[in-house]
């Protein structure tokens, strides 16, 4: 496969072309960024703003970063900011310059997303000090920061995460288990197919199919070894979870808090796309495998017995994420902590207190944000890069995909039920996080 996508990158031409950033600069001249011309200013700013919208992040930060880069050189700059592209325009008070500037494609990079919030905090202080090459030559080297994991590993956090996620929905260990192993093998699969810059589409289809055909393939040979019970291929559903679009989805409804209109829009058409793309895929497969996305068996355990597993599959499935948003192991053990304590509170919220679903996710969103805040004068992470995988494990995908899977075999009213419950938990995450910055962050609750 390798071999293959390499000659293919050699043959197909690339529909982005890329921008060489040091063109725009005289590698020669020794004169401080802050004394350079308007146009390598800009370029500057604008490639920075570049790389923090490649790491996932939403147009606030984005904004705030172009913000600090050009306070610092003298400049004013306004953007207008989508989930793929950036068109600016930056003043000197005599000139000004604009560029309209696009990605070929978006993921979530939280290594890169903090070495780039440092990088502009140290700018500050040194742009009377740096040339606009030797700033160019530090963004090269941030560029260069792709995944920290390989695709093997990214399989293995994400068999943790789904296998996780298969408890708290309510699972018992077979379902456990096969969803561990369907989820490894899928994300593997989609790995491989980002590594080798395959389009998002086929990525989504091929690892979804991956994961359920792994996961039907073990129940059956579960069934021939251990005589286990049908009820537990309800399962399947928890081994594709890896492919709900927790970031977009969460990034789009801050942004829209923010009146920033075209990037919460595209964030949430973008989520919109892989989620609808994998329950059909899904969908499609369980009427190949005549697969059925029955309730699971119901699990035997005392109150204090639930509270402890819960805490400890919260941990192991925010962490999992966190890996796969190529987060260093100190920050998921930090998002982790905070997703342990804030999504057991809202299950707890649900079975002890009779919490309406949304309601709780709306208290352990804010939750997460509340101890995020406090958490990050310590971690010194971004706090975006703790708050939402903290919470992605809160995002409904099990309810999404049965609304899909009714709708499918035309139970509509099913459907709707479905589906209702889970956009009213959709809006409620966004919106605990949002309240939550706001009573911690008084930049951010103030209109600009």
């Amino acid at each position: 496969m390798s071999q293959m996508a390499q000659s293919l990158q050699k043959t197909v031409k690339k529909n982005h072309m890329d921008i060489h950033w040091h063109d725009f600069t005289d590698a020669e001249r020794e004169e401080p960024v802050s004394k350079a011309s308007l146009k390598e200013k800009a370029s500057v700013i604008g490639r920075v703003g570049m790389m923090f919208l490649s790491c996932g992040t939403g147009a606030w930060r984005v904004r705030s970063s172009m913000n600090a880069m050009s306070e610092c050189m003298g400049l004013t700059c306004t953007a207008d900011i989508g989930l793929m592209s950036i068109n600016y325009t930056c003043f000197d008070g005599e000139a000004c310059f604009s560029q309209s500037l696009c990605l070929t494609n978006t993921g979530v990079n939280n290594s890169k997303l903090t070495r780039l919030e440092n990088f502009v905090n140290d700018f500050v202080s040194r742009c009377e000090s740096l040339t606009c090459e030797q700033v160019h030559n530090e963004l090269d080297d941030i560029e260069k920061i792709h995944g920290l994991y390989s695709p093997p590993v990214l399989g293995l956090a994400a068999a943790l995460a789904c296998g996780a996620f298969t408890f708290l929905l309510g699972g018992g260990l077979t379902e456990m288990i096969c969803a561990f192993f369907g989820a490894g093998i899928g994300n593997y699969v989609r790995s491989k197919f980002t590594k080798h810059h395959l389009t998002l589409v086929l990525g989504i289809v091929a690892s979804v199919s991956a994961a359920c055909l792994s996961y039907a393939g073990l129940f059956e040979l579960a069934k021939i070894l251990f005589n286990i019970k049908m009820q537990h291929e309800a399962g399947y559903i928890c081994a594709m979870l890896f492919i709900i679009p927790g970031f977009p989805f969460i990034t789009s409804g801050i942004d829209l808090s923010k009146l920033d209109m075209r990037s919460g829009i595209e964030r949430l058409t973008y989520a919109l796309i892989i989620i609808i793309v994998a329950t059909m895929t899904a969908w499609l497969m369980a009427l190949i495998l005549h697969l059925t996305p029955m309730d699971f068996l119901p699990l035997h355990l005392t109150l204090w017995q639930f509270i402890l597993f819960r805490l400890a599959a919260s941990f192991c499935g925010v962490f999992g994420f966190s890996v796969m948003f190529n987060s260093p192991v100190k920050l998921a053990a930090s998002a982790a902590l905070i997703g342990a304590l804030a999504n057991t509170l809202r299950l707890e919220l649900v079975d002890i207190a009779s919490f309406p679903p949304a309601a709780a996710a709306f208290v352990g969103a804010f939750a997460a944000g509340i101890l995020a805040s406090l958490l990050k004068k310590y971690v010194g992470y971004p706090r975006i890069s703790i708050t939402v995988p903290s919470i992605v494990i809160m995002v409904p995908g099990l309810y999404l995909y049965k609304a899909f899977y009714n709708l499918g075999v035309m139970s509509l009213e099913t459907s709707a039920s479905w589906l209702a419950s889970a956009l009213l938990i959709i809006l409620a995450l966004p919106l605990g996080l949002i309240f939550a910055r706001i009573i911690t962050d008084r930049s951010f609750r103030c209109c600009t």
